[in-house]
C-alpha cells in the first residue's frame, strides 16, 4: 500500500489520513480512534476504531467526493448520597470527525457494518472499463 495511490489521491501519505480532524469543543485524540485501510482487490476495506460509542452516535456521509465519517460521544455519571448531595459528578464529551477521498469508489456499492467497537467499511472499487479496439478505414 506504501507505493499505491488509494482513493485517487496523488501525493498520498500514510499520515494524511490522519490530518484531516475538525475542531469542536473538546476534541477526542487521533489515538483514540484509529483506522486501517486495506486494499482488497477489487474494493478497499476501512477499519475504525470507535471503542465507548454508540452505533447511532456514529454517521457516514458522502459529501462530493469524500466519505466523511463523525461521531459523537455523551456520558453522564452521577452519584449522590441519602441527602441528595453530590459525592461525585463526572461528564465527558467528545466528538471525531474525519474525511476520507473516495474518488475511485462505487459509492452505490459500499457497506458498513458496527461491531464490538469496530466500524467496517467496504468500498467497492470503480471498475475501469477498457476502451474498445475500433479499426478506422483509411480513404
Amino acid at each position: 500500500m506504501y507505493g499505491m495511490t488509494p482513493f485517487g489521491r496523488t501525493g498520498f501519505d500514510l499520515f494524511d489520513l490522519f490530518n484531516d480532524m475538525d475542531c469542536g469543543s473538546r476534541q477526542m485524540s487521533v489515538n483514540s480512534c484509529r483506522t486501517d485501510i486495506k486494499d482488497a482487490g477489487d474494493k478497499y476495506i476501512m477499519e475504525s476504531e470507535l471503542p465507548g460509542f454508540e452505533k447511532e452516535d456514529i454517521k457516514l456521509d458522502i459529501e462530493g467526493g469524500y466519505l466523511v465519517l463523525s461521531a459523537e460521544h455523551n456520558t453522564e455519571n452521577e452519584n449522590k448520597d441519602d441527602d441528595g448531595q453530590y459525592i461525585r459528578r463526572e461528564r465527558t464529551f467528545g466528538s471525531y470527525r474525519r474525511s476520507f477521498d473516495i474518488g475511485e469508489v462505487d459509492t452505490e456499492g459500499i457497506s458498513a457494518e458496527y461491531k464490538n467497537g469496530i466500524l467496517k467499511i467496504e468500498l467497492p472499487k470503480k471498475k475501469h472499463e477498457t476502451p474498445a479496439v475500433k479499426r478506422l478505414e483509411i480513404k
